[in-house]
């Protein structure tokens, strides 16, 4: 890579990023702060799916939390001094995206229990489970991303913070866990959970509208992770064969390199995309409430007249 220049790239990443990062944040941080007070001011009602949206949400605030630090980190070097905070806030990153992605992962395990088994689903799930569950979540990120600190080893005045990996950023071992872990397993579950749902959900002769709403939940599910996610793991991949030597066209090695920081940067929209979820979702239980209600005032008609 000696041989190449990126300067290009560079540049043209500087004035990128900004106009990709500056829509994020402000739609993002919107997004996901009015669905925190539709789920605990206007719903007011515990439920497996809003516990798990809640942490997504939160996931992704922590991801915006970030954002800013990254647009700085664009156009400014950092001095050695800054190290211990740069990879702090490059932990708090990883942990934001792949918390997001483990958490959509068991959404979609959640609707597949609740679905495809309804017996067992009474057993399986409540909300304590749900909470059980996203502390784990939280517990399993925060280990897996502790390997962000080792990821810079300066040797000169300044860094690119949340660029520049060293050589242990690129360990064979840590990329396949990062590859297979972090997003063919989560994909892997998520894709065939959705599949059986929507099979399931279809098999219905008339679909009612909050069957609707719960196949357009798995929809947006989907979206929100196979959109973001998929071009940026493929771009770490090829990044990662440049780093073995195995990719050592200077012409394909430029392009790799701004195929995956455009990649990493367009990952961000899962902030806004995750908002499909919450939209559907809230749908969903106001459908749920509203047939609850009607079915309470028809049993409560139906006694007095019987009276």
């Amino acid at each position: 890579m000696t041989n190449c220049s990126f300067d290009t790239v560079d540049n043209l990443m500087r004035s990128l990023e900004l106009v990709i990062y500056i829509p994020i944040f402000v739609f993002g941080l919107l997004l996901n702060i009015l669905a925190l007070v539709v789920f605990y001011v206007v719903l007011k009602k515990r439920t497996e799916t809003t516990i798990y949206m809640t942490n997504l949400a939160l996931m992704d605030l922590l991801l915006l939390f970030s954002l800013p630090f990254k647009m700085h980190a664009t156009n400014h070097k950092w001095a050695p001094n800054k190290k211990e905070l740069c990879s702090f806030l490059e932990s708090l990153y990883f942990i934001s995206m792949y918390g997001s992605i483990y958490t959509i992962m068991f959404i979609s395990i959640d609707r597949y229990v609740a679905i495809r088994h309804p017996i067992k689903a009474r057993s399986m799930r409540s909300p304590k489970t749900a909470i059980i569950v996203c502390v784990l979540i939280w517990l399993f990120v925060l280990g897996a991303t502790s390997p962000v600190y080792r990821l810079h080893d300066i040797t000169e005045n300044e860094f690119h913070c949340f660029h520049g990996f060293s050589k242990d950023g690129w360990n064979p071992v840590l990329i396949a866990c990062l590859e297979v872990f972090g997003f063919l397993v989560p994909a892997l579950v998520l894709v065939s959970c959705s599949i059986q749902i929507i099979l399931r959900l279809r098999q219905s002769q008339e679909i009612s509208p909050k069957r609707q709403d719960c196949i357009r939940i798995i929809y947006s599910n989907l979206l929100a992770f196979l959109l973001p996610f998929t071009p940026s793991h493929l771009a770490i991949f090829l990044q990662f064969l440049v780093h073995q030597g195995i990719i050592t066209a200077c012409s394909q090695k430029t392009e790799i390199s701004l195929f995956l920081q455009i990649a990493l940067s367009l990952s961000n929209v899962t902030c806004c995309l995750d908002a499909l979820c919450y939209y559907f979702m809230t749908r969903e239980i106001r459908s749920s409430k509203d047939i609850l209600s009607r079915s309470i005032s028809f049993r409560r008609n139906t006694s007095i007249s019987e009276g």
